[in-house]
């Protein structure tokens, strides 16, 4: 009574609606930025079964953001570091940590458990696969997306309303789109974004309200304006995943590396000679590799500066996380260059492996 009391006593809840939250079961996609404060909040609320699926570890970039890591729990699983954390904030609730991948093959019989599920991952791949395992099962989806100062937040398939393919019907064409490691985001962003999702699953579980079902909140930080779009239900796209669910299963979540030469650590890098780094991010994008001979070009020029690249060297490049590193490294082939590899750390990730092995080299001394 007393931990839910600012629930209770308002009267839109009270104890029936409380009762509520405590039976609710919400299964979270991804303890990421987004995550992280839609599982904060709804662990608070008291949600009796709350399910977290990553099947990634925290990193030192992700701490800007994602609130519920910190230093200790540096390259431990996500799910199961925010279970830890949670757990602590509220160990009247049951938490389930699934540490590993979303795919088509488990997420139907994981949905299935779950009374509402809340959307925090960061690709479209797996959008497409959340919606489409929610409109198989039924389940109502709460969904939202940020990019570097703006954020969006809807309900999908809730009662009779439109499915995320209504919105978008097809996804953009594969690293056409960047995330968040690749062109940025406010760190606060996720939290503003993230706490709207908790509302949203909140009240579907209160009933309360009215929620973003048919409808696209478009929020923008720096000028702290919102505006809401309109989606109309399709009932092509629908029917569409519905008449397919039998596929569902057999389908594959695209391999991350399916391109010549897969990606290699600067480590293993360093201990070849003859080689030629190239970054491939744009001019203002930091931070700067220092401490290594580079060739800037950036993707969007790669094909005006192609002189640059030294045909006789084992050529590496790197971006900020991988992505644009691989495009470009596809690229070359196509023009006919070979010995071009990606690198799998992006810049900062390339600095922090560099500070390590000088404070090493140091410490030694």
């Amino acid at each position: 009574m007393n931990r839910y009391n600012r629930h209770i006593i308002l009267p839109e809840i009270g104890q029936t609606g409380q009762d509520k939250i405590n039976n609710a079961k919400v299964l979270v996609i991804g303890a990421g930025g987004l995550g992280c404060p839609i599982l904060q909040y709804l662990a608070a609320a008291g949600v009796g079964s709350l399910g977290i699926i990553d099947f990634d570890v925290v990193e030192a970039s992700n701490l800007q953001r994602q609130v519920l890591f910190g230093n200790s729990t540096l390259g431990q699983n996500k799910a199961m570091a925010a279970k830890q954390r949670l757990e602590d904030l509220n160990p009247e609730i049951s938490i389930s940590a699934y540490a590993e991948q979303l795919t088509y093959q488990n997420a139907i019989e994981l949905f299935e458990k779950y009374d509402v599920v809340v959307d925090g991952s960061d690709n479209f791949e797996t959008r497409y696969l959340v919606n489409d395992a929610c409109v198989i099962t039924n389940t109502p989806l709460v969904f939202g997306a940020i990019f570097k100062f703006e954020g969006q937040v809807s309900v999908f398939n809730y009662n009779n309303g439109p499915s995320y393919r209504c919105l978008f019907p097809s996804a953009p064409e594969k690293g056409s789109v960047p995330n968040c490691s690749e062109i940025g985001v406010l760190g606060v962003l996720p939290g503003i974004i993230g706490t709207m999702q908790a509302n949203e699953a909140l009240k579907i579980i209160l009933g309360i309200g009215t929620t973003l079902s048919g409808k696209l909140l478009c929020y923008n930080a720096l000028t702290a304006q919102s505006h809401i779009l309109k989606i109309s239900k399709s009932e092509n796209e629908i029917s569409k995943v519905l008449n397919e669910k039998h596929l569902f299963s057999q389908k594959e979540m695209e391999a991350n590396c399916a391109i010549p030469n897969a990606a290699i650590s600067i480590e293993n890098i360093l201990k070849k000679e003859n080689i030629q780094l190239i970054d491939v991010r744009e001019p203002h994008e930091l931070p700067k590799v220092e401490d290594l001979e580079v060739t800037y070009i950036p993707l969007s020029q790669l094909k005006n500066n192609l002189e640059k690249i030294d045909s006789k060297k084992e050529k590496f490049i790197f971006c900020q996380s991988g992505i644009r590193s691989k495009k470009a490294v596809s690229f070359l082939f196509e023009l006919g260059f070979s010995n071009c590899s990606s690198i799998k750390e992006g810049a900062p990730e390339i600095n922090n492996y560099l500070e390590t092995q000088q404070k090493a080299t140091t410490d030694v001394r």
